[in-house]
């Protein structure tokens, strides 16, 4: 993430993206957040479902991916998206991502063998730990692939037709 700027955190490749706006700014049925910024949103998910921006999948996985999971298990603040205060630039995202990593980082790694073979004590899930930390593992692996191709694609927006075989 090293080098995002506000323009590419913000940058919407398709129209009707999904992201992170200004209150009272969003198309989308739902804008959550309490702040001065809010997330788009649905329930449900419109099919298909919007493209979203750099912006709105980090704040996907700050608050859904390890939020509201470093809560459930671990202890400490709840995080929930509906009160969630949502990062109006990059840095500031960045800085969300690297707190919440942080701390679901920690919990794990306090974790027993014990307590990896049991379902969380905390949380409406109730598969074994280990099962729950290798889910947000692939949601991080999965969310932070997607950041990673939005950035190629921001960085080669140079106006080229595409090669047609």
């Amino acid at each position: 993430m090293e080098g995002l700027t506000d323009e590419e955190y913000f940058w919407e490749p398709v129209r009707d993206c999904w992201s992170i706006r200004p209150r009272g700014t969003s198309a989308a049925p739902v804008s959550e957040g309490p702040g001065a910024w809010t997330m788009d949103f649905a329930s449900p998910d419109p099919v298909p479902a919007p493209v979203t921006t750099i912006a709105w999948r980090l704040a996907h996985i700050i608050v859904s991916c390890l939020g509201y999971r470093v809560g459930w298990y671990f202890g400490g603040q709840d995080v929930d998206s509906g009160t969630f205060a949502y990062a109006g630039t990059a840095g500031e995202a960045l800085k969300q991502l690297d707190e919440m990593y942080g701390r679901w980082n920690a919990g794990v790694r306090e974790l027993s063998d014990a307590d990896l073979e049991n379902p969380p004590t905390g949380g409406p899930e109730r598969f074994p730990m280990e099962n729950r930390v290798l889910h947000v593992n692939r949601e991080l692996i999965h969310h932070g692939a997607e950041i990673s191709l939005l950035r190629d694609l921001y960085r080669r927006q140079d106006g080229a037709v595409p090669h047609r075989i």
